[in-house]
């Protein structure tokens, strides 16, 4: 996305009725922490967690899409009260379709939070396209 003034970017924030999050590297640290039995763990912020609240109270529908599968995302995702979760998804943008169509929203009024060049197709869908601090070049271009 190109650069835009702070008041095109409220104009863009004002139209957005979903956000969806990538999962690694977005909603955690993007490490994956793995035990001596195989378990996997991953490092989640509060911080996010009161973003997704602040979020559903402003009946802004949210959604993640994941590229792994992981237990521990099930867990904070159902915690969090997340509308929608896919988790082992290849095809980010065939998956943020499939969001949209689900909830009945255009990619006009859609937010994608990103970090790795997997998430590209679905950033480029995006109508408000956004990059964590540490997200790839590409997608910090993208965003």
């Amino acid at each position: 996305m190109s650069s835009i003034n702070d008041s095109e970017l409220l104009a863009l924030a004002a139209r957005i009725e979903l956000v969806v999050f990538d999962v690694d590297g977005v909603l955690t640290d993007g490490r994956l922490y793995l035990g001596d039995d195989g378990t996997e763990y991953k490092a989640f912020h509060v911080r996010d967690g009161h973003g997704v609240k602040l979020l559903r109270e402003a009946n802004v529908r949210v959604a993640a899409l994941s590229g792994r599968r992981s237990s521990a995302v099930t867990r904070r995702l159902d915690e969090l009260q997340v509308d929608l979760y896919r988790q082992g998804c290849e095809h980010k943008g065939r998956d943020f379709r499939e969001v949209l169509q689900h909830f009945g929203v255009e990619a006009t009024a859609a937010a994608y939070l990103a970090d790795d060049v997997i998430d590209l197709p679905a950033l480029h869908l995006a109508g408000l396209p956004a990059a964590v601090a540490d997200a790839h070049p590409r997608v910090k271009s993208a965003a």
